[in-house]
């Protein structure tokens, strides 16, 4: 099994690279993310995922072990490819992919060439309990936070026969102010302020 490789390149295409080791060249399919970080003529490590099948033995290369690791989550899920996989990379970044997945945003997803709706679905349901890892950032995480203590607070408040869209613009000025509410003390302060 191949793991990495470290070699000089010797062709470079923003999908591919041919890396030269020892005099013998390695075709590599990459995103573009790998892509920008290469230099022609310059060497290079490469982390591989090696994909064997009956008609070909595939190699697939990245700049850092985050970005495998997140190409083997992608293809880990039923209906997506290889090729899928480095579309999506290619396209969006890994804290995008994973806070898609952590927030429920198929659409982001779907923004990719050959990334249905059901695929999407997938991937988020598949992948969610696993990217948490991808560096996330503070804000996206706090918005996905502030998202869910919201929709919980605003079904509360709808239960004790509030409309909703009474309460929606009361909590997204609330939370604006105080984001680290809890569900109970933004369902006192909406309250308050009705």
């Amino acid at each position: 099994m191949i793991y990495l490789l470290k070699g000089s390149v010797l062709e470079l295409n923003p999908t591919s690279v041919v890396i030269d080791v020892n005099g013998v060249g390695y075709f590599v399919g990459i995103s573009l993310q790998t892509s920008e970080k290469l230099l022609l003529g310059k060497e290079t490590l490469l982390n591989i995922q090696q994909i064997i099948r009956e008609d070909a033995h595939l190699l697939y290369g990245f700049n850092t072990i985050l970005e495998k690791q997140m190409f083997n989550l992608l293809i880990s899920v039923n209906g997506v490819g290889p090729v899928s996989a480095l579309i999506m990379l290619s396209s969006l970044s890994l804290e995008e992919i994973a806070n898609a997945i952590l927030s429920n945003n198929s659409l982001l997803l779907q923004k990719v060439k050959g990334i249905g709706t059901k695929t999407a679905e997938r991937i988020i349901v598949d992948l969610r309990d696993k990217v948490q890892k991808f560096n996330v950032s503070d804000e996206n995480i706090s918005t996905f936070a502030n998202n869910k203590i919201k929709e919980e607070s605003l079904s509360a408040l709808e239960v004790l026969g509030i409309p909703k869209k009474m309460s929606e613009k009361i909590a997204d000025r609330i939370l604006k102010q105080n984001p680290d509410l809890t569900v109970e003390d933004l369902v006192k302060q909406i309250l308050k302020n009705i």
